[in-house]
């Protein structure tokens, strides 16, 4: 699939780049590793678990017994991190993990997913007349498979190879709509050039034109886009976001427009 190819090479240099050092580290392997010693969740107690600073996985990771937690500013980077020996596992969503794995020969996804989850949008709290907006706004955007399709051309169900279908803003003029985003978490908001693209740009788009305002992208590291929200530097927050009971605390979370898994990646 198109959209799909343009993920993947995404993260080749990325690849290239862990190639080389797994090469070094696949020597010291053939000496006497039989593989990861993680085979299901159970096995996290007492491991080296690397994540993505701020993410559901730095939140779950959290509770594991007796686990070291080493948080990195990208996905990518704690990847890597597994890739050259310093974690033993990397705690991240389903999707970005597919697409790390397909570039990476020595690095596989346990067939036990950890959490299942929603993802939302995030609010500012007393921006209720936004909320309220933007629930409708997704409302109309499933009604219509607008959001299917866009999710479709990114993710394909199984056995099928997807649509090209992607989301054009109409509304080219007037208030700008700021949504807050990391461009880190492939398929759902990554660097393609100079542009940011993915999922949840493409919904970010679709939203705006349904409350006649001009999209404006704010990318920023992921631990930054509920405070910008909630200072108003922002008005939304798209960028995979899960919904928990801690971060309801601080932000209000539209109705959910995806679900997705928590997976772990180890080494092979």
């Amino acid at each position: 699939m198109k959209t799909m190819k343009k993920v993947l090479v995404l993260v080749s240099a990325l690849a290239l780049t862990v190639g080389v050092c797994s090469a070094c580290s696949e020597k010291k392997d053939s000496a006497g590793s039989t593989g990861s010693a993680i085979k299901t969740a159970d096995d996290l107690e007492g491991k080296k678990i690397g994540v993505q600073l701020g993410t559901t996985g730095d939140i779950y990771a959290g509770d594991v017994k007796d686990a070291k937690v080493e948080r990195y500013n990208k996905g990518a980077d704690a990847v890597m991190a597994l890739t050259q020996g310093k974690i033993d596992c990397v705690m991240i969503d389903e999707q970005p993990a597919k697409v790390f794995v397909s570039q990476n020969d020595n690095i596989e996804i346990l067939a036990e997913e950890f959490a299942n989850e929603d993802y939302a949008a995030v609010i500012k709290k007393d921006n209720t007349d936004l909320l309220e907006k933007v629930n409708k706004a997704l409302g109309e955007l499933k009604s219509d498979g607008t959001l299917d399709k866009i999710i479709a051309s990114y993710i394909p169900a199984d056995g099928e190879e997807g649509g090209d279908y992607h989301y054009t803003q109409t509304v080219t003029d007037g208030e700008n709509l700021v949504m807050a985003t990391n461009a880190e978490f492939p398929p759902y908001e990554y660097k393609e050039g100079s542009d940011i693209v993915g999922i949840d740009v493409e919904i970010g788009r679709a939203v705006a034109d349904k409350l006649g305002m001009k999209l404006k992208i704010e990318d920023m590291a992921f631990d930054s886009i509920i405070s910008a929200v909630s200072s108003g530097k922002a008005d939304i927050g798209l960028s995979g976001f899960t919904v928990t009971e801690d971060r309801k605390k601080q932000i209000n979370f539209t109705d959910s427009y995806t679900n997705s898994k928590q997976v772990i990646i180890v080494k092979k």
